[in-house]
C-alpha cells in the first residue's frame, strides 16, 4: 500500500485527532549548533579536497550531509491517535503504535530526564532511538519537547511521545482505550 493510500486511510477514520510535535528551546538550540557544525565540516572538507584532490578528503565531505540526511528521515513531525493506533508522522513515512496491548498512558514532565541514549538521535532534529534511565528503564523516544512527555506502556516495553498537548492526547488516548474494551 502507498504511502499517500496509508495516509488517506488514517485521515478517514472515524475518531481520528492529530497532534503537533513542537521542539523545544534545547532541541532547537542542539539542531542548529549541529547543522552549523556539519556544514563547517564539509565546507573545510571540500577547501582541503579542492588543494589537495585527495579522495579520501572528499568522503569526508560527504558524510556530514549524510548524518543530517538520516537525522531528517527519523525526525518526528507529529502523531495522530486514531481508534486502533497511534500514527508518529516523520518525514515522508510513518510508524505505527497499536492501541491492542497498550496497558496505560500517563504524562510525566521528568520521564525523559538523566536518560542514557542507547541508539538513535539525542538532540539532531529530535530524540528518537532508545534510550534508559532509572525512572522508566529502557524505553523508545519518538520525541521532540521532552517537557510534554507522555509514558505508553505497554506489556514488555514503553514507549515516549510528545503531542503538543499532553493533555488532551491522554484524555483522548483513554477514550479509545476504554471503546475497545466495551
Amino acid at each position: 500500500m502507498g504511502r499517500a493510500r496509508s495516509w488517506y486511510l488514517i485521515q478517514g477514520m472515524n475518531g481520528t485527532t492529530e497532534f503537533k510535535a513542537p521542539w523545544s528551546i534545547a532541541l532547537k538550540r542542539v539542531s542548529t549548533m549541529a547543522c552549523v557544525v556539519l556544514a563547517s565540516i564539509t565546507v573545510g572538507a571540500l577547501a582541503a579536497w579542492r588543494m589537495t584532490g585527495a579522495a579520501e578528503i572528499l568522503l569526508v565531505a560527504v558524510l556530514p550531509p549524510l548524518v543530517l540526511l538520516l537525522s531528517a528521515l527519523f525526525m518526528v513531525k507529529g502523531y495522530v491517535l486514531t481508534d486502533d493506533q497511534i500514527v508518529v508522522k516523520r518525514l515522508g513515512w510513518m510508524t505505527r503504535l497499536p492501541l491492542d496491548g497498550l496497558k496505560s498512558v500517563a504524562g510525566d514532565q521528568e520521564a525523559m530526564d538523566r536518560s542514557l541514549k542507547l541508539f538513535g538521535s539525542g538532540g539532531v532534529l529530535s530524540y528518537t532511538g532508545l534510550f534508559w534511565n532509572r525512572k522508566i528503564g529502557r524505553y523508545r523516544a519518538f520525541a521532540t519537547d521532552p517537557s510534554r512527555s507522555v509514558v505508553l506502556s505497554y506489556p514488555n516495553r514503553k514507549i515516549v511521545i510528545t503531542p503538543d498537548d499532553p493533555q488532551r492526547f491522554i484524555v483522548r488516548a483513554r477514550g479509545a482505550l476504554k471503546n475497545r474494551a466495551a
